[in-house]
């Protein structure tokens, strides 16, 4: 079982792109049980979410993973062997596909790799099992969370220095310019700076490594680690047994991040993405034999291209940039007024109590402040909606579509007391990247494919969403989720 995660890959790249493509994402998608229009069914969309939906078949609002900032970064779970920030599932709630796998066969193998540490980590859930990312040295690792030393492939695909080995090398079009439409001139790409092709790694060996995980090959090398782990751990060597393999490809957010979903620049990086999966599906194929493999594709979220941009694919012609600083200060100046220490909140996910006691002191219900934010927020050009999360939890969650996914995001009796939304294509000022995380379609519509024996191939016209891929594929495997699910089984069968 190969669950595949590309990250910021919106299914609209699948058709902007389709004449260009002829490896693994064309032949997933032509020869799998495919739905172009799936969903991440919540409120921000970013990675961390995203990835924790994947394979536990939850929303975040269950998963307890709400955000990146609220995500799987500890001091308390160090890195082998990097100085990088420490990673574990500790906020992570329930149970994933891997674990109704393994209590159905103890016996049952997992491996999951990514550029990212939540990409890695989050997918597989609290299971204390092989799970390696790219730390910043330019080396796969993992943290103590899981075990105190690397095996010993790890260490030796790690000897090969591959990052540094590139060094000074180019990054050119795929294709004949002729074959992309999108202009590479675009002077708000990469802080207006290398913003056409080609694109080249410093000379330094150093410096390349450091700047690595911003090109295609990362994904290159994130495929060849995954196909080393397989070998290796003999994933799939058993026909008596289901192993597991997660691999969530990261270079697409990088690349998007940094130029934008119209540009050539992502345009290139998604040829290159169908390619090195077409080889490493060929390569797992090879090594285990046609027909013992299932693989699911998708994405933990969407972009919107910059605001300035006038873009011809997305109908951003009216996107603007907000800033709430004004609503912030309103707000502090009420709670002083009333006694509470402003520190007591902040502005991650929306309004957020930090230190509920704090009020609790003053006599003071922080939805009464959180209600200065919001009323001073709806006066914003820009603002598309704000909204207290104590009235979304009476909304109409089957027509409105935004209370929907901020309820499938954040408890109403939770430390968030209220949030707000951008009118479609809108950034928060001060953003200097192409990004994502607002409740939108273009920021919620990913591909949801499904590809192997037993599959019935076709273009899906129905609904699909990401927390129905894990029930889909245990249904698929003949196992018994171990808790309640927010999916659903998707019809797979001829």
């Amino acid at each position: 079982m190969v669950f595949l995660t590309v990250d910021q890959f919106g299914s609209d790249y699948l058709e902007r792109y389709g004449g260009n493509l002829t490896g693994g994402l064309a032949r997933l998608r032509d020869e799998g049980a495919t739905w172009m229009r799936g969903r991440q069914d919540h409120a921000i969309a970013e990675t961390a979410p995203g990835h924790a939906s994947t394979m536990s078949g939850r929303f975040p609002v269950h998963t307890g993973i709400s955000s990146n900032s609220q995500g799987v970064n500890t001091t308390d779970a160090p890195l082998i062997g990097s100085g990088d920030i420490g990673a574990s599932p500790f906020r992570f709630r329930g149970t994933t596909l891997y674990d109704w796998m393994k209590a159905t066969d103890p016996q049952t193998r997992v491996l999951s790799v990514s550029r990212k540490d939540r990409g890695a980590i989050l997918p597989i859930g609290r299971a204390k099992v092989d799970i390696y990312w790219f730390a910043s040295n330019g080396r796969f690792t993992t943290s103590r969370y899981y075990r105190d030393t690397l095996p010993t492939w790890v260490g030796a695909f790690n000897a090969t220095r591959t990052p540094q080995s590139y060094a000074g090398r180019t990054w050119s079009p795929l294709l004949p310019a002729d074959r992309y439409a999108e202009p590479d001139t675009n002077p708000l790409e990469s802080l207006g700076t290398d913003l056409t092709f080609p694109h080249t790694l410093p000379a330094d060996e150093a410096l390349a490594m450091r700047s690595f995980s911003q090109y295609p090959w990362m994904d290159s090398l994130t495929l060849a680690f995954a196909l080393e782990g397989v070998r290796t751990m003999g994933l799939g060597a058993t026909p008596t047994r289901t192993d597991l393999l997660a691999v969530s490809l990261s270079t697409t957010d990088a690349v998007g991040h940094r130029y934008g979903p119209d540009s050539r620049e992502i345009h290139d990086q998604i040829l290159r993405l169908d390619r090195y999966l077409g080889a490493f599906l060929d390569s797992l194929q090879a090594l285990r034999g046609a027909g013992r493999i299932i693989v699911a594709l998708t994405a933990d979220h969407g972009i919107a291209p910059f605001p300035e941009w006038r873009s011809p694919w997305y109908r951003n012609h009216d996107a603007q940039r907000v800033d709430p600083k004004r609503a912030w200060a309103r707000v502090y100046a009420a709670m002083r007024a009333a006694g509470v220490d402003t520190a007591a909140v902040d502005s991650d996910d929306g309004f957020r109590v930090r230190d509920a006691e704090a009020f609790r002191r003053a006599g003071v219900d922080p939805d009464a402040m959180a209600a200065i934010w919001v009323r001073e927020l709806r006066r914003y050009n820009g603002v598309l909606r704000a909204d207290l999360l104590r009235d979304l939890a009476s909304a109409d969650t089957v027509h409105d579509d935004i209370a929907r996914r901020w309820l499938h995001m954040l408890p109403p009796d939770g430390p968030v007391r209220a949030v707000v939304t951008l009118e479609p294509f809108g950034y928060w000022a001060g953003v200097d990247y192409a990004t994502h995380g607002q409740p939108h379609d273009y920021d919620t519509n990913v591909p949801v494919i499904f590809w192997g024996p037993g599959i019935a191939r076709g273009r899906r016209a129905g609904e699909a969403r990401v927390v129905d891929m894990a029930p889909t594929l245990a249904t698929l495997l003949g196992i018994t989720p171990l808790e309640r699910l927010d999916g659903r089984a998707l019809p797979l069968r001829p």
